[in-house]
């Protein structure tokens, strides 16, 4: 997988916004907590545009952040927030300049089809990480590895073990981000090659039947088949009826997947959560899962 170049001191990271708005206030206040780590964030006035849910029409996002795409000034593209709206604008997008000179893409949840799309036709690297949305309630660790990656020191993580964890050991380029998202995918140009990879899945607001609706979908699909092992993040906010399913998230996704013997992290600290790690999307990385600990690592392949 292609890497995007490091960022140097004072360049360019553009705001972009291809789903939901953003009020300007909130956009401000977020910029403040990141306005110290020797970059300069743009941000264009087209980032404030509203068409009902999203931040103006197709044409108006897909048009702004075709020129960022284009603009070789700009290093990296920090989407504001996720919600939905990426996916009615990814077949749009123009990415022939992007793939000559790339530059990092940077956001989580909804953001997830830019990741797979661009793994899967560009074998390019992105970045799984907070957007301004979130960086108010983020913790400090989760902004630090987000700055780190993009200067080209991305961090390995330790995780205390989960009781739905699988021990193994994996090594692969790592794929994946929101299941929702994902789920949508299937059967689509965009959804990423998970073969000899490290699947990332995580999740918000969802009834725990539907975790299991897209999780039987994606094995059906034959998603697990040939995966090396299972990062599970966050599943945040999980929803149940009156008459219970009778399971968490992690273990109706465990329980789906207990056929294969790749190794599965639970609980780890990226997506809908506070403490939102930044994880490079398209990067080789090692999962170790023993009876204590789980640790994630990347492979050293910064030039």
């Amino acid at each position: 997988m292609r890497m995007p170049p490091v960022l140097q001191k004072g360049d360019i990271i553009a705001l972009a916004a291809p789903a939901r708005y953003l009020d300007e206030q909130d956009v401000e206040h977020a910029l403040a907590l990141v306005r110290n780590e020797g970059v300069n964030i743009r941000t264009d006035r087209d980032i404030y545009l509203k068409n009902n849910t999203f931040a103006g029409n197709d044409q108006e996002r897909c048009a702004h952040l075709q020129k960022l795409l284009d603009d070789d000034v700009v290093k990296a593209i920090l989407f504001v927030r996720g919600g939905y709206g990426s996916v009615r604008i990814i077949d749009l997008l123009d990415f022939t300049r992007f793939s000559q000179r790339p530059k990092w893409l940077i956001g989580y949840s909804d953001i997830t089809v830019f990741h797979a799309h661009l793994q899967r036709q560009f074998a390019m690297q992105s970045l799984h990480a907070s957007m301004p949305i979130n960086f108010p309630t983020n913790t400090p660790a989760a902004l630090s590895s987000l700055f780190a990656c993009l200067q080209g020191h991305p961090e390995s993580y330790a995780v205390t073990a989960h009781p739905a964890n699988r021990r193994g050991t994996a090594s692969g380029i790592l794929t994946g981000g929101n299941l929702s998202v994902l789920y949508s995918l299937l059967g689509s140009r965009s959804f990423p090659d998970t073969k000899d990879a490290i699947l990332f899945l995580e999740d918000i607001d969802e009834y725990l039947y539907h975790i299991d609706r897209m999780i039987i979908a994606l094995k059906r699909a034959g998603v697990f088949e040939h995966i090396a092992g299972l990062v599970i993040g966050g599943m945040t906010g999980m929803k149940d009826n009156t008459i219970r399913f009778g399971h968490s998230a992690e273990e109706i996704i465990t329980e789906q997947l207990q056929d294969f013997s790749f190794p599965v992290c639970c609980g780890f600290p990226a997506g809908h959560i506070s403490d939102n790690r930044a994880l490079i999307m398209g990067r080789r990385y090692t999962l170790e899962v023993g009876d204590s600990v789980a640790s994630l690592r990347p492979a050293e392949e910064i030039t």
